[in-house]
């Protein structure tokens, strides 16, 4: 759907977080690699919401208080400290952390505090042991140039990543522990980007310049990018989780279309002078239903909890982006209170096998008329008293219009999901176990002085790897600090490694190869064995495809698909064993058994050596 963003009032600031790759967390000494060892124990904690700084308790932290879920916690050996459990007040921060932000900071030209102070964000999702979150802000009033656009930059926070959801059915959440803690950097953008295109330039642009720094994480999960989104007549909105990027103008744009029904919706039932009923108990019209799933909701005790929804006729059903209706919306509202979803009359209800005379007894208990709609909740009271609790907020609110909501991207769609209200400043608070920190304003001016620019970067490559095109895709791939690393510390030529890393990794992953989760060690065995002639240039993409972790790994691959290079006096001796009519013939028996073993060049030089030329 084409908009006109402009005529909207379409705003649109985006949140950019990115893992730092540093050795320790911020605020313990704990390495920063994801485990791949079982962990050691588990704890379970339940959380509840306080009171932040403002003395007010923070809406999306009391919805999901009240949620009143058990969080369980995966504790590992190396990667986890009594700090990350909050058994152990916090360390220093780190200062490598802090100088990799401050360094990004300064490609963005923003202002450095005089007193960097440590803060609490109330967190009761379960993403953090603690209920909290550490933060700072390190910079604020920046700016990102590109091309004949420019943008400002409020604010960047270094702070603590989050522990990693693991499952999550009904009231339990299991999050491991090993990523919690990691530092991670968030670049803020003012709310002035005009189109979901805009967009996703700024998004690359800022990226690019995260991955310039030489400092940050890769792989899934180590970036993302969340999106708040309004238009003049609604609210906004965030959308949390943008890892793939290809995506974002999509999502955004849907996010646009489903704001513009949500308005539609409002004014629709504002102009009917439309209200919300309360929850009434309706089991004992269904005591002999044959509706299953009714059935199901109260054999053990349930009960089925109904509401009327007065002139909400043909507006649950509305549909406001392509398979989801304001139903969806309620019905996402009420599967927080712990239910799977709703009933509603604008659906057909043969398909729930609900009788005529079920219906007719509930249009008598609610009192409904014509224009009016109702929804069905069955379970067991606690959890179907707080489902409709939360169903008729969400019905409530379509009332105004957009609600202020913090969603989520869904998987292999361009839709979101409701995952709790906004937040707002009323869960900040400060960190009193951790003194201020005076940042060195003489060393950041010299970080900003001697920053390179995007394009100075990609002339050093272009000279560096001898391929324009190389050198380009470098620059802005996610691969480019793999790429520094591998070329400050091993002795391959630069275009091989760029070759790998862009096109022979892109291909690997087309078939399904983790390439990825290659280590850093284990890809400079790989080019240190290339380098010092022990396989060849065949042989990396055969170790490639094994995904090996570590140096001992890329060994043991070597000796067990026998991938060690014939060379010398070993590769003459091979022509003589296999020689034939001719050269060319030679050349293409050896080639047939020994292709991933002998280096093309190397077995030519042996070719013309034997048979002249």
């Amino acid at each position: 759907m084409a908009f006109n963003y402009k005529e909207l009032g379409f705003k649109c600031g985006l949140e950019i977080h990115q893992r730092l790759d540093t050795s320790t967390k911020l605020f313990c000494r704990c390495g920063t690699s994801i485990e791949t060892e079982e962990p050691i124990l588990n704890i379970e904690r339940y959380q509840r919401a306080v009171a932040g700084e403002t003395g007010h308790v923070d809406r999306s932290t009391s919805f999901e208080s009240g949620r009143k879920r058990e969080f369980r916690y995966r504790v590992f050996r190396k990667s986890t400290c009594l700090v990350d459990i909050d058994e152990e007040p916090p360390h220093g921060a780190s200062q490598e952390a802090l100088e990799t932000a401050l360094r990004i900071a300064a490609y963005l030209d923003t202002n450095v505090p005089d007193e960097i102070e440590p803060m609490r964000k109330e967190v009761v999702d379960g993403s953090n042991p603690s209920s909290f979150q550490r933060s700072m802000m390190i910079g604020y009033g920046g700016r990102l140039q590109f091309g004949k656009t420019s943008i400002e930059i409020p604010s960047i926070f270094l702070e603590e990543e989050s522990s990693g959801i693991e499952d999550a059915k009904g009231e339990l959440a299991v999050y491991r522990t090993d990523r919690l803690g990691i530092p991670l950097i968030e670049i803020d953008t003012a709310p002035t980007i005009a189109n979901p295109k805009e967009a996703k330039e700024i998004a690359m642009q800022i990226g690019l310049l995260l991955r310039l720094s030489g400092k940050v994480q890769r792989g899934i999960g180590s970036i993302r990018q969340d999106v708040n989104v309004s238009i003049k007549k609604g609210t906004r909105v965030e959308v949390k989780g943008l890892q793939e990027l290809d995506r974002m103008d999509a999502i955004i744009e849907k996010e646009v279309e489903r704001q513009v029904n949500l308005v539609e919706i409002a004014e629709e039932l504002k102009r009917r002078g439309a209200s919300v009923g309360k929850a009434e108990d309706l089991t004992k019209i269904f005591a002999n239903t044959k509706s299953q799933i009714i059935s199901n909701g109260i054999k053990h005790n349930g009960v089925v909890i109904g509401a009327k929804l007065s002139k909400f006729k043909g507006q649950i059903g509305k549909e406001i982006n392509e398979g989801k209706r304001l139903g969806t919306e309620i019905s996402d509202y009420a599967k927080k209170g712990g239910v799977k979803g709703i009933i509603h009359s604008d659906e057909s209800m043969e398909k729930y096998s609900i009788s005529e005379k079920e219906l007719k007894e509930l249009e008598k208990e609610l009192k409904l008329s014509d224009n009016d709609s109702f929804i069905l909740i069955a379970a067991e009271k606690q959890t179907a008293e707080k489902a409709m609790e939360y169903a008729l907020l969400r019905a409530e609110l379509a009332l105004q219009g957009v609600p202020p909501e913090t969603r989520a991207a869904e998987p292999n769609s361009d839709t979101t999901r409701f995952m709790r209200p906004l937040p707002g400043g009323s869960r900040m608070y400060p960190e009193t176990d951790i003194l201020p920190i005076n940042p060195d304003k003489d060393a950041y001016a010299r970080m900003v002085k001697n920053k390179l620019s995007p394009e100075e970067i990609r002339k050093d490559l272009e000279k560096d790897i001898g391929n324009k095109q190389l050198a380009e895709q470098m620059l802005w791939s996610y691969n480019y600090q793999l790429y520094t690393y591998l070329r400050e510390n091993t002795k391959v030529q630069p275009s091989i490694i760029a070759s790998t890393l862009l096109e022979k990794f892109t291909e690997l992953r087309r078939k399904g190869i983790s390439v990825d989760e290659i280590s850093n060690e284990a890809l400079k065995a790989i080019f240190d064995n290339y380098s010092e002639e022990r396989i060849t240039k065949l042989g990396i993409e055969e170790l490639l495809k094994m995904v090996p972790r570590n140096k001992a790994e890329v060994s043991r691959c070597i000796r067990e698909k026998n991938l060690e290079r014939i060379s010398g006096h070993a590769v003459e001796k091979l022509v003589k064993d296999n020689r034939g009519a001719n050269a060319d013939e030679t050349r293409n028996r050896i080639m047939a058994k020994y292709r991933i073993n002998v280096d093309g060049s190397e077995l030519n030089s042996a070719i013309t050596k034997i048979f002249g030329g």
